[in-house]
């Protein structure tokens, strides 16, 4: 292995608008349900804190606005829907010159069409396409209809982040046959960038708390798979801040660790804070290359998939090989 190899990643901030979702995975610690919303002044906040950050991360709990708190407060503040929020405060992305990257959950293709305007890449992670018992209370994580969402994004032709979380009560076979959804998937749209394959991590307080973390030879494995199965410019990320062993990834195929913060944590995972990107270098000796990209993958940056309402910003950050220019 040498110093040629690329391994991309993404400088973003990280905003969760709410942490209220109508499912009820067994072991999320994100969800909350006390109807509180993000309002715009806290957003453009952390909008101005990010210098160094090309990506405006919007991650939120799925179909907040079905509680009724949530939903009186978007009335109040002039929003139909978290979606219509979520593309206004996208657009405010865009004015402080950094790229939205939105995931909200399932989503309807006319949700999808919209969000597309101002969105340089949108995410739904699949899980597991095989219906489990952590998911029981969790409607959106039925594996049909977040199947129907990523096939509609790729209809729209929207560059594309999707992944498995392994680890929570799934089978090694049903972890092989939801990378092969995955790659279907990419072979027939043609819109998947990155497959990310995470590791779960328990959190406490939640049913699943005494469950033991899958090992380094599990994740591997998924990895060494998903390398196998799905087409060669679908990048493989890992999430830096929940493996120890990030070269052992790397040397499995995975090329791609995501996005990092130097403003805001990782509010999914918060016991596990970003490791720095010197930090990770030195761990590697060189072993590897890295290079910054936007939040829509440089292959979707030479094909042209981005609207007119972002292009300036692409235009901007990006260099003829679609990762980003120098500073």
């Amino acid at each position: 292995m040498t110093g040629d190899v690329i391994v991309t990643y993404s400088m973003n901030v990280f905003i969760p608008l709410t942490r209220t979702c109508r499912n009820n995975c067994h072991y999320c610690g994100f969800r909350i349900n006390d109807g509180k919303v993000m309002g715009e002044d806290e957003v453009e906040n952390l909008l101005k804190r990010a210098s160094s950050a090309t990506e405006a991360l919007f991650t939120f709990g799925e179909r907040a606005d079905e509680f009724g708190k949530v939903r009186d407060w978007l009335r109040g503040m002039g929003f139909d829907s978290m979606i219509d929020y979520t593309v206004h405060l996208n657009k405010l992305a865009v004015e402080h010159g950094l790229l939205p990257h939105t995931n909200a959950g399932v989503l309807s293709r006319s949700e999808l069409k919209k969000l597309k305007e101002w969105n340089a890449s949108i995410g739904l992670m699949l899980e597991q396409a095989v219906e489990l018992e952590c998911h029981k209370e969790s409607p959106g994580k039925n594996p049909e209809v977040r199947i129907k969402t990523i096939k509609d994004a790729g209809r729209l032709e929207i560059p594309f982040t999707t992944g498995i979380l392994i680890g929570i009560g799934e089978s090694r076979d049903d972890r092989y046959y939801s990378i092969e959804v995955i790659a279907d998937l990419a072979e027939n749209y043609d819109h998947i960038q990155e497959v990310i394959i995470q590791n779960f991590s328990p959190k406490k307080g939640t049913p699943m708390e005494c469950w033991k973390a899958p090992g380094i030879a599990e994740l591997l494995d998924a990895i060494e798979y998903a390398k196998k199965a799905l087409p060669d410019d679908v990048v493989i990320q890992i999430p830096p801040n929940l493996i120890e062993n990030l070269k052992a990834c790397l040397d499995a195929g995975a090329r791609d660790i995501g996005g990092i913060s130097e403003v805001t944590p990782d509010y999914i995972n918060p016991e596990h804070p970003w490791p720095s990107l010197k930090k990770i270098e030195k761990s590697l000796n060189g072993e590897y290359t890295f290079r910054e990209r936007l939040p829509i993958h440089p292959k979707y940056v030479r094909m042209g998939w981005y609207s007119e309402r972002i292009a300036h910003l692409i235009e901007r950050y990006a260099d003829k090989e679609g990762y980003r220019c120098s500073k």
